[in-house]
């Protein structure tokens, strides 16, 4: 109800009576001042007239009424989005479930790192149940890759490529972390769940000098919800694509890593090289400084810096 109303001010220019609301909604009058006063109370200015109520600005709210379609869960705080998407999805929550958080105490990176969710970023994990055998699941890391990294390039105008294994980088600079949980049955895929932290109006810059936001990048704030729900729909046709499409050859078309001398990092041991190339499977293709060839299939990449000729 509370995104049906908040639709009817957006789209009805000057003040809406709460008569008008209630016979388009179908609710009573009382019931549409009751929802009025919470959205109020939640931030939504919108003031009331004589005339009726008039939307003067929606704010930055990330309410699951926002984005209609989705089942989307929203809090205040938790200790990771991760961690209450795992309770969600071995619970049987559907496919697309979005849990989002204004912050985490404990929010997670990869190889056990600390994610700092400072105010101002967007921090959420999506429980995906892609029908595909498990040596296919490297396609969602890198549809969700892309995905952000087309958003940042279309509707902001932000250079974004994507960095091996699912990292989005801005001139070098990491402006989105990935990371991904999966869950298998047999051969085929139980669940995905993706955590996805993205540095929007902060300044991580304090704790990760090789970070940026859009905010810094721009110079001026951008909205978390118009972000959210414009990668939402891209990721939903990548998705719906994601057992037709080379989703592996499109994101060579936008990566800084091939080509790049690289040094991987995982718990146990450190690789140097060439990355040549990314195989069906997601893993990465190095070529050795003796000339033979190394398969990596996780760990954190570190690029060499450019050097100008």
């Amino acid at each position: 109800m509370k995104s049906r109303i908040l639709q009817l001010l957006q789209k009805i220019p000057g003040p809406v009576s709460g008569e008008m609301l209630s016979e388009a909604l179908g609710v009573s009058r009382v019931s549409i001042w009751k929802h009025i006063r919470k959205l109020q109370e939640l931030g939504y200015n919108i003031a009331s007239t004589p005339r009726g109520y008039c939307m003067k600005d929606s704010g930055d709210a990330l309410f699951a009424w926002e984005f209609p379609g989705y089942p989307v869960h929203y809090f205040q705080e938790v200790d990771s989005t991760m961690s209450r998407a795992r309770q969600m999805a071995r619970e049987g929550c559907p496919h697309m479930t979005v849990v989002i958080a204004e912050r985490q105490s404990r929010g997670r990176g990869r190889l056990a790192r600390t994610w700092n969710s400072t105010d101002g970023g967007l921090y959420f994990t999506v429980v995906l149940r892609p029908r595909i055998p498990i040596m296919q699941s490297c396609r969602v890391n890198f549809a969700v890759s892309l995905a952000v990294a087309k958003i940042l390039q279309t509707s902001y105008g932000i250079p974004a490529r994507v960095k091996w294994p699912n990292d989005v980088l801005v001139e070098e600079k990491k402006i989105c972390g990935i990371l991904s949980e999966m869950e298998a049955e047999a051969d085929m895929v139980s669940f995905i769940n993706v955590g996805i932290g993205i540095n929007v109006n902060n300044d991580p810059t304090a704790d990760e000098p090789g970070a940026c936001s859009i905010k810094g990048l721009l110079g001026r704030e951008v909205s978390r919800r118009d972000l959210m729900a414009g990668f939402l729909e891209a990721f939903s046709i990548q998705m719906d694509r994601l057992a037709s499409e080379d989703i592996v050859a499109e994101w060579k078309r936008h990566t800084l890593t091939l080509g790049r001398q690289v040094r991987i990092v995982t718990v146990r041991d450190t690789v140097e090289g060439r990355a040549v190339d990314v195989d069906e499977t997601g893993a990465l293709i190095l070529e050795l400084a003796d000339g033979t060839s190394r398969k990596v299939v996780y760990g954190d990449c570190f690029h060499d810096p450019v050097r100008e000729c």
